[in-house]
């Protein structure tokens, strides 16, 4: 399907949207008038008999990850492909990954975002205009300071960087400043990647422009000479911010290489934030799935929502429930977990994986023993969604250089622990690659109908007893906000298997500022290392006998939550030895984009 061939009234009606709420953006993509939200009367969730809410989660990830956005996109072709409504949310692909060493999130092969150029690269310009909110309050900062600083900001607990989507490692510590006196206060400074602004956060988790102006004024950026904290509000910035987010906040709409409609909005780093695409996109595609509008039938049969959660179900999903759910009200009733053969051998604990560098030459060879030794990470996950009261799925991502008896493993171990499986090849097949994972996901929403939300197992281990605990009602967070700061820091690092948490003293001292604030009321996020369980990516399989340490302490008040950072968490990424950008090109004559993955 060209750009020429795309229909983007049909497209949106495909997701259930009407054609005065679709504002084109070129011949290819349109943003969805958020009004369509409040025509449909949309103050309440759309009740879960109306659309069904599917989760893509993980395994514990490889530096290469697992193909989540891949299967995600091959899932929602499979439910079209066996004549089910079907409506995807996902994460914007942020340019930095694209032009280091990652590539884009918009899958690959014949489960693909469309256009792909659009996906990688600006698309709506969203990321700009979060860049620029988010500069925008950086220079208000140092103007204030240059003229007086009448709010007697402190500048040594200034918290405020500047942001920029590209990797770039030299701009993680700067000094800004320099010069004459006209030219600012010379003062220690730095740089992250647009996707880690708070401000992104917020525009993942607003529901409404009014929200996200509130938002804005909460976020806060130091303390004054009298220990208070200063806010966006108070430098008189948030206003100006929202002016600027005004039409960012309106989700995109694109396609999938078989045409099923799927919404792209907002990137929040997973580490240290959410993970995930916006709630607003996914209440435009309950909305839609439930049949509110373009002539959908109120008596037909429920559509399917599938969104993703970043990393693992240790990181991701709890962030998942624990901070978009609370937001947007919305329950799943699945969990697909992708799982891959390759993943499964890394946590056998037996290999070495180097992002960037060929998978080690016996980790492609026939070997069940290192299939079986993996497996006890992928029983933890499966733990963890039933935790959460989800109907597991487990979707085998099957590459060429698997073995068909590896695959048969994976099915045998996944299946006895009670979940519904399906191998897929969404990458060579598409749709119909995924065509056996749609009926598992439809039959995993149907048992949820029936029977409640999925139990908790029997388990020997404390640890996983502890994540499944007595919260089995459907999507109920794993912790409450009556729950003090560490006690949901420590609910949290249970789940992940962890005998306690340590604290440094400045960490502590910090969560004591916060609760004494008003703050302990916030969600909490645990900013660690995707590729392990543990804060130590070279545990693999399911760590035991260790501790949790919380080296430092953040709030992200406007987000709404603090965030607790253990180990060494980057938050400007830097460019490869031999990044994507060297050969990504343009084709002068017909304008092509060329090797963008």
């Amino acid at each position: 399907m060209s750009s020429e061939d795309v229909n983007l009234v049909d497209l949106a009606a495909r997701a259930g949207i009407s054609a005065e709420h679709v504002i084109p953006y070129g011949r290819d993509v349109a943003k969805i008038d958020l009004s369509v939200l409040d025509q449909a009367g949309h103050s309440e969730p759309v009740p879960a008999d109306r659309a069904h809410y599917v989760v893509v989660t993980a395994i514990t990830p490889t530096s290469f990850g697992e193909g989540k956005s891949t299967v995600a996109i091959g899932l929602a072709q499979g439910l079209a492909y066996r004549g089910r409504r079907s409506i995807l949310t996902l994460r914007q692909s942020a340019m930095g990954p694209t032009f280091g060493i990652k590539g884009g999130a918009g899958g690959s092969g014949c489960a693909r975002i469309l256009p792909a150029e659009r996906m990688n690269l600006h698309l709506t310009g969203d990321f700009h205009a979060i860049t620029a909110a988010h500069n925008l309050l950086a220079a208000m900062i140092d103007n204030h300071l240059h003229h007086g600083n009448e709010l007697g900001i402190d500048v040594r607990t200034l918290t405020w960087p500047r942001v920029l989507d590209v990797n770039d490692r030299a701009l993680r510590h700067i000094v800004i400043g320099l010069g004459t006196r006209t030219d600012g206060v010379t003062r220690q400074a730095s740089f992250d990647i647009t996707p880690a602004s708070e401000i992104m956060v917020i525009m993942s988790l607003a529901t409404s422009l009014k929200d996200l102006r509130e938002r804005l004024g909460r976020i806060v950026v130091a303390r004054d000479k009298d220990g208070a904290w200063v806010t966006a509000e108070d430098l008189g910035a948030a206003g100006a911010m929202a002016a600027v987010l005004r039409d960012a906040l309106a989700p995109n709409l694109l396609r999938t290489g078989e045409g099923t409609p799927a919404l792209i909005h907002t990137g929040p780093f997973g580490n240290i934030a959410t993970g995930c695409s916006s709630v607003i996109a996914d209440l435009v595609a309950a909305q839609g799935a439930a049949g509110h509008d373009a002539g959908q039938e109120g008596g037909c049969e429920p559509g399917y929502v599938l969104t993703e959660a970043g990393f693992g179900a240790d990181m991701g999903l709890e962030r998942f429930f624990d901070l978009k759910c609370s937001v947007s009200g919305m329950r799943p009733e699945a969990a697909v977990l992708v799982v891959t053969v390759r993943a499964l051998k890394a946590h056998s604990g037996k290999y070495r994986i180097v992002s960037g560098k060929e998978l080690p030459p016996a980790m492609l060879e026939e070997n069940l023993e290192d299939v079986r030794a993996g497996a006890s990470n992928m029983l933890k996950h499966l733990s963890i969604v039933r935790g959460f009261g989800m109907e597991p799925v487990v979707a085998i991502n099957v590459f060429p250089t698997d073995h068909d008896c590896e695959v048969e493993e994976i099915r045998r171990i996944a299946t006895e622990a009670g979940a519904h499986v399906a191998a897929v090849h969404p990458v060579t097949e598409g749709g119909a690659g995924c065509a056996d994972l749609a009926d598992q996901v439809a039959a995993a929403c149907a048992l949820a109908r029936q029977t409640g939300p999925s139990q908790p197992q029997e388990t020997s281990s404390p640890q996983e007893a502890s994540s499944q605990a007595a919260d089995a009602e459907r999507g109920r967070p794993l912790y409450v906000a009556g729950d003090d700061l560490r006690t949901k820091i420590g609910k949290v690092a249970a789940m992940y298997g962890a005998d306690g948490v340590d604290y440094t003293p400045a960490a502590s001292r910090f969560l004591d500022a916060c609760e004494a604030e008003g703050f302990g009321h916030l969600a909490v996020v645990v900013a660690k290392t995707p590729l392990s369980l543990s804060h130590d990516p070279s545990l693999k399989g399911v760590p035991t006998g260790w501790r949790l340490p919380v080296r430092e302490v953040r709030l992200a008040a406007g987000a709404g939550y603090v965030y607790a950072i253990c180990g060494s968490i980057s938050t400007m990424p830097g460019l490869p030895s031999k990044p994507a950008a060297q050969r990504i090109d343009v084709d002068t004559q017909t304008g092509e984009i060329l090797n963008l993955r």
